[in-house]
């Protein structure tokens, strides 16, 4: 398997607002980076988007560190929060239902097809990878032509 490292981030202009996630791809000696915005969404959305964007990007499976800046994102898979709420029909254990759950499901199968370490890292903390994802996830918000985020629920 191909060992891939993907720096991921989202970014949204108010919360819940216009969004936008960034991703950066890294092989060997190649790049490839990504950006997409969106009409109205949530920061937490497009966190998860992201990681979703990158893992799609791969065309084989894969052994992938992912790295990204939202505890959220990272503590969901790493400390198996989000397989309980699956487990549980998407409820949490404070017995409220677990939001974003269009995404998680996304993210599950992709688990499934790669090898993922997920790495917590500082935002805005002079990682030039994550600042890149910052500043796509951004541009894609500044740019304009945003898409409809299908699985938002106001």
């Amino acid at each position: 398997m191909k060992k891939i490292d993907i720096y991921t981030d989202g970014a949204c202009s108010g919360n819940p607002g216009a969004g936008g996630c960034g991703v950066v791809l890294l092989y060997k000696s190649a790049r490839k980076e990504l950006s997409f915005g969106y009409a109205q969404t949530t920061n937490n959305r497009m966190e998860i988007l992201a990681v979703i964007k990158g893992l799609e990007a791969l065309k084989e499976p894969c052994h992938v560190t992912l790295y990204s800046d939202s505890k959220y994102v990272v503590d969901s898979i790493t400390k198996g929060w989000v397989y309980s709420w699956k487990k549980k029909n998407w409820i949490k254990s404070d017995k409220k239902k677990a939001l974003n759950v269009d995404l998680w499901e996304r993210l599950l199968y992709l688990l499934d097809k790669h090898d993922v370490e997920f790495v917590w890292v500082k935002g805005h903390a002079d990682n030039p990878e994550n600042e890149r994802c910052d500043l796509l996830a951004r541009q894609a918000i500044e740019a304009g032509d945003l898409q409809k985020d299908e699985g938002y629920i106001q």
